[in-house]
């Protein structure tokens, strides 16, 4: 069923990976689709610009893309035909202590298990398995809640997935390996202590063994851009500086899928909802924000162990103890001097981010969602902490504090760059508890964005299950066959 005398087969409010990748399987199955972005630019979190001075080119949200490589849908993709080009730093990670030591996740599992001592073995045996099994793993993963291809393969996975990462790190025993566990699964942006925090750590550690993490060259904007050029050259219309408030805004079109998250849904198509259904959307919970730093740098970070110095991205939170405090008062709407900071020095491998002889670096560590403190400081002395000299490189900085991420980016409620809390009760369940969490209850109405599962990263995963459920529903197409 097609067309049916409207305008377009199917419209896509936002254009963020999500988006994106829904505007191109839709397309890819012959229908006419439009995407429609509220911003100048297209690219959601896939955004970079001048934001310090003239030729220092920054990732204005996401940055380094552990999921990008092993989206099972972007693998199909040809995108270095439309420009996308990866690179892949030496060290895809790099966990600095205050002895100078730090511990390193690298692309070989048996390098990085070496380089943990003491615990070798209880590392291979807690990543090996996952890295094995991601083939099998993947779909069930990075999909909706269903009965899984893989059974017990997946609840092997489970086993350890579901722990906190509190638990799960009691299986190490030195100091590097707990905290390298701590830094990955401090990416939930929750407290370690809560339940499936294990599981953000396991596929990070596994993806960076399975294929990297890797840092598109000219920024992460080049994502967007590669993205969109496939839509179009299929035949996809994009239409920028549009922002949606309400369905009448739309051209006709018999489905229209949001890359946007409840708090937007229900702003602009409430009102089409059942009771029930809004009132899940209206219970629905936002995590922890972020705040954020860029800076223009006249030389590399000066860290003091040389592994960072050679690393894409650097956690910064020392022990394991330490990012629990730091995550934990976050969590209860407190700061803390030494904040858990995920940075990443793309320049030392891009040298089109800067001018030549010059750097940039990027940074954020996570607040209360909505705070609007000044953490620019704190931020700088966690770096200074663990790289002596660093101030004295700073030539210029930026900063982003929740309420300007969200005026950039308006899924970033409160600063939660992950489109709502990650946490047990809403892991299975966002954005509401639903047999398809993609469906609304009005007919052809779809949440496509990381508030579905399976949730944030740049893997568009959430935009691809929207988009079959919706080639399924309305245009009787069912791309499992396929």
């Amino acid at each position: 069923m097609k067309h049916q005398n409207r305008e377009y087969d199917a419209v896509i409010i936002g254009s963020g990976p999500n988006g994106l990748a829904a505007a191109i399987l839709m397309q890819q199955h012959g229908l006419k689709v439009l995407i429609v972005e509220g911003k100048d630019t297209i690219g959601g979190g896939l955004r970079t610009a001048e934001l310090t001075l003239p030729g220092f080119k920054h990732d204005i949200c996401s940055a380094i893309h552990p999921l990008a490589l092993g989206s099972p849908y972007f693998k199909t993709l040809s995108l270095s035909g439309y420009g996308l080009e990866y690179i892949l730093p030496e060290i895809d990670t790099a966990h600095p202590f205050d002895d100078g030591t730090a511990a390193v996740l690298k692309r070989s599992l048996t390098e990085t298990a070496a380089l943990l001592g003491a615990d070798e073995q209880a590392y291979v045996e807690m990543i090996g398995p996952v890295i094995q099994n991601w083939p099998h793993l993947a779909s069930d993963i990075l999909g909706p809640l269903r009965f899984p291809q893989k059974p017990l393969k997946l609840a092997a996975f489970g086993l350890s997935a579901l722990q906190p990462a509190t638990w799960l790190a009691k299986r190490f025993k030195t100091t590097h390996a707990r905290g390298l566990f701590a830094g990955m699964a401090a990416h939930a942006i929750q407290p370690l202590g809560n339940l499936t925090t294990s599981a953000v750590a396991l596929v990070l550690l596994a993806n960076g063994h399975l294929g990297g993490w890797p840092i598109p060259k000219g920024g992460s904007q080049a994502i967007a851009d590669a993205l969109a050029g496939y839509f179009t050259s299929l035949g996809g219309e994009i239409q920028t500086g549009n922002y949606i408030t309400s369905l009448t805004q739309l051209p006709s079109a018999n489905a229209v899928l949001f890359d946007v998250t409840p708090q937007q849904l229900l702003q602009i198509a409430g009102h089409k909802f059942s009771s029930i259904y809004k009132w899940q959307l209206e219970r629905y919970r936002y995590g922890d924000g972020v705040f954020k730093v860029d800076w223009a740098l006249d030389a590399p970070i000066s860290f003091k162990a040389d592994e960072c110095r050679r690393a894409g991205t650097v956690h910064l939170g020392g022990t394991l103890e330490e990012i629990v405090i730091a995550e934990q008062a976050a969590s209860k709407g407190q700061y803390t001097h030494k904040p858990y900071v995920l940075l990443a020095q793309q320049s030392l491998f891009d040298n089109t981010r800067a001018p030549e002889g010059k750097h940039t670096a990027w940074a954020y560590c996570h607040v209360p969602n909505g705070s609007t403190k000044d953490m620019t400081a704190i931020i700088e002395n966690q770096v200074e902490r663990f790289a002596p000299g660093f101030k004295e490189r700073i030539l210029a900085k930026h900063t982003f504090n929740t309420a300007q991420l969200q005026e950039h980016n308006p899924n970033y409620i409160g600063g939660d760059i992950n489109g709502g809390r990650l946490d047990i009760s809403q892991l299975f369940t966002r954005p509401a508890l639903r047999l398809s969490p993609y469906k609304t209850s009005a007919k052809g109405l779809y949440i496509c964005s990381s508030s579905t599962p399976p949730g944030g990263g740049v893997h568009g995963m959430c935009g691809y299950y929207a988009a079959k459920r919706a080639l399924k529903d309305v245009f009787n197409i069912d791309t499992s066959l396929q």
